[in-house]
């Protein structure tokens, strides 16, 4: 059964036969957005009220940290302007860490559409045993492109499980972030991070959502305020 992690709650990444969790899946899961409108009719007579769906574009990234809290890797889209990126010391996007220990799938820039469909819209595939030895945290966090804001978006969560980006075999753990009021005007989500404690990784259900309008500056927050 996958453990349900609440704000703050730290765990190992050990099954329940002890088996170490090696590799696996880190996914995120949102849902676009529904409303109502009128359509339809003459001069008023004849409308009906239809349920319409918005897109929501969350960008999931990861920023991996050595034991001093330098920034060593990442991954995120490589559809952002290297200008932009450039000015918070930033490297081009890319979808794939150094030693290919980390795989990114791409952007999904809408949401799901009707409910949550059971599957991930954006995931990175993690192999801890192909980790370079100089990463020691590994944050994952969203980012949202559009107008919307986390207090808009029907659900988010991120979770971790073995299989294939295209298939679920089991679920270890998830972590769910539902729309609430605090989250007026925050469209940055540092959902949490992989830790490593000795020769052990850990994880850590973050879950702080903040007013960054790009990815830099979440990095930038996330250098200063966590890694270190």
């Amino acid at each position: 059964m996958a453990i349900n992690l609440q704000k703050g709650q730290r765990i190992n990444l050990e099954k329940s036969s002890g088996a170490k969790l090696v590799q696996f899946c880190v996914g995120v899961n949102w849902g676009a957005i529904e409303y109502q409108a009128e359509e339809g009719g003459f001069l008023g007579f004849g409308k009906k009220t239809v349920t319409k769906t918005k897109d929501v574009d969350l960008d999931l990234s990861c920023a991996m940290y050595d034991e001093n809290g330098n920034l060593v890797d990442h991954l995120y889209s490589p559809l952002y302007r290297p200008e932009l990126l450039a000015q918070f010391g930033l490297n081009a996007g890319k979808l794939v860490s150094i030693t290919g220990a980390m795989r990114h799938t791409g952007d999904d820039l809408e949401g799901d559409k009707g409910g949550d469909d059971g599957l991930d819209n954006e995931i990175i595939t993690v192999d801890l045993s192909k980790l370079g030895t100089n990463i020691h945290r590994i944050f994952f966090f969203l980012n949202s492109v559009g107008e919307e804001d986390f207090s808009q978006v029907p659900y988010a969560k991120i979770r971790m499980y073995e299989g294939t980006p295209a298939k679920v075999d089991s679920v270890y753990a998830e972590y769910n972030v539902v729309s609430e009021p605090q989250y007026r005007g925050k469209k940055a989500l540092i959902m949490g991070e992989l830790y490593k404690k000795g020769d052990d990784w850990k994880f850590n259900a973050i879950g702080d959502a903040f007013e960054d309008v790009f990815l830099g500056q979440t990095i930038q927050r996330i250098s200063q305020n966590y890694a270190k």
